[in-house]
């Protein structure tokens, strides 16, 4: 299986925005929610939790799209590509769709969310599951199984 190499490029579908990355994520994950279903047009979405100081955009400006609420979603005002999340009160990481990245052949998501709104048919090889989200004192302990995953 290829591995992520740092630092990462990556961009929107038109190459107008662009973005890097230099720091590992923290997790991995597909959500089935239905908002996410809806916001890239498949059965889920993707996403790798970035570290924050690990994250920068390098060209471009991306505009806020989605709900416009209190999670900020990231976009290319020009092709729409929906690039990153900014999760409302999570200020320590960004969740990055990991397909933007040049080379995402390394992603695999390690957690898959909100399974109680999947589609009948949608299946990943993620090895935890949760019927909506893991309860918050659960994270400290999926980062730290994710990251002996990694090595």
């Amino acid at each position: 299986m290829p591995t992520l190499a740092l630092p990462a490029e990556g961009g929107c579908r038109c190459g107008r925005v662009r973005l890097k990355i230099s720091a590992k994520p923290l997790l991995t994950m597909a959500c089935h929610c239905t908002g996410c279903q809806r916001m890239s047009s498949s059965a889920y979405s993707l996403s790798a939790a970035i570290p924050s100081e690990g994250f920068e955009v390098t060209k471009g400006k991306p505009v806020i799209g989605g709900l416009h609420g209190a999670s900020k979603h990231y976009f290319c005002g020009y092709c729409m590509t929906w690039m990153f999340t900014r999760p409302e009160g999570m200020d320590w990481f960004v969740n990055l769709r990991p397909t933007m990245l040049d080379d995402p052949a390394w992603f695999t998501p390690f957690i898959e969310t909100w399974t109680a709104e999947k589609l009948p048919w949608a299946a990943t090889p993620a090895v935890h599951s949760y019927e909506a989200l893991p309860a918050f004192e659960e994270y400290e302990g999926l980062v730290a199984e994710y990251a002996g995953a990694q090595k």
